[in-house]
């Protein structure tokens, strides 16, 4: 190598690093204004770095990703938006929104689109598995790959005790007592810490922030039908489960699994279903309850820098 070329390579290294260190550790926040609705999201790291789409469960929002973000700038581009109804995204009326899982995926991927965002791998966790998994079947070329917390595609990965309840509100339509009763079960502070808390190796450890801000956001005013709205439709989302096992054997993204396996909600067989579909499965079961990153933050933030780096 020349002393000039050496020189050159040495001042684009040292713009890279200056331009990673700028984007490390920097999370912004702001609101993309999607078909009327004002979408809230996080966003952090250089967008020339591979792209990771964050997609939150419930009762959480993007909030649930902050540790991913501040730890894995220095890498990888990540952003991470709220779903209408969610955190800080803006709560159209049911009666000018239909609060369904299709249109969800649709305003996300209007969002990313607005964003620029058209190449990226999905963190799906909870509702951000149906979510993201209608993104993938309709634009399969935009993932570059999974990574998979406690996101279920698998009838196995649904506990039939914990689900029983809803199950009979699917069979049976929508039930104003069983509601009352979900709502003081679930939307109440109890039972929001409870999915934080329940499965954890130290629930103590646990930010009781997570379930304060949820509880401030689902005790918005007519919050309680929107989200009922989403979990009646959530049946369409079992109905589903053949057509996104059908996108993992054809399109073969390689995957991360990270789950929870205290989960009450998707057990462990949920985890086992990927390894039958995909080729290419980075397997982990941790020793957590449903929002593992409250609990294992750093180790799947590792196991994140491995899969990415290994596969992109």
């Amino acid at each position: 190598m020349t002393k000039e070329l050496g020189i050159f390579a040495f001042a684009a290294l040292t713009t890279t690093l200056i331009a990673n260190m700028v984007h490390a550790g920097d999370v912004s926040y702001g609101y993309e204004t999607v078909d009327g609705v004002e979408i809230f999201y996080r966003e952090a790291g250089n967008p020339e770095n591979p792209a990771i789409v964050l997609l939150h469960g419930f009762p959480s929002s993007s909030h649930q990703y902050r540790h991913l973000l501040d730890e894995l700038s220095g890498d990888y581009y990540l952003i991470a938006p709220d779903y209408p109804a969610f955190g800080s995204s803006g709560f159209p009326s049911p009666d000018d929104y239909e609060y369904t899982f299709d249109n969800l995926a649709v305003t996300v991927n209007t969002f990313l689109e607005q964003k620029g965002v058209d190449q990226f791998s999905m963190y799906i966790q909870d509702y951000g598995a149906p979510v993201g998994f209608r993104i993938a079947t309709t634009y399969p070329d935009k993932i570059d790959g999974l990574i998979i917390q406690n996101g279920n595609a698998y009838a196995e990965g649904v506990d039939p005790e914990t689900w029983a309840p809803v199950v009979k509100l699917w069979e049976g339509g929508r039930d104003a007592e069983y509601e009352k009763t979900l709502i003081d079960n679930v939307f109440s502070v109890a039972g929001l810490r409870w999915q934080y808390t329940h499965g954890t190796r130290n629930p103590d450890g646990i930010n009781p922030d997570n379930w304060l801000l949820d509880h401030q956001s689902m005790s918005r005013p007519g919050m309680y039908e929107a989200q009922f709205s989403l979990i009646y439709d959530y049946r369409n989302n079992v109905a589903k489960y053949p057509e996104w096992q059908a996108y993992m054997r054809e399109h073969q993204p390689p995957a991360l699994v990270v789950w929870a396996k205290n989960d009450a909600y998707f057990p462990v067989p949920g985890a086992e279903g990927y390894l039958r579909d995909l080729k290419d499965v980075d397997y982990n079961i941790l020793d957590t309850g449903h929002f593992a990153i409250e609990e294992d933050g750093d180790l799947i933030v590792a196991r994140i820098r491995s899969f990415m780096s290994a596969r992109f």
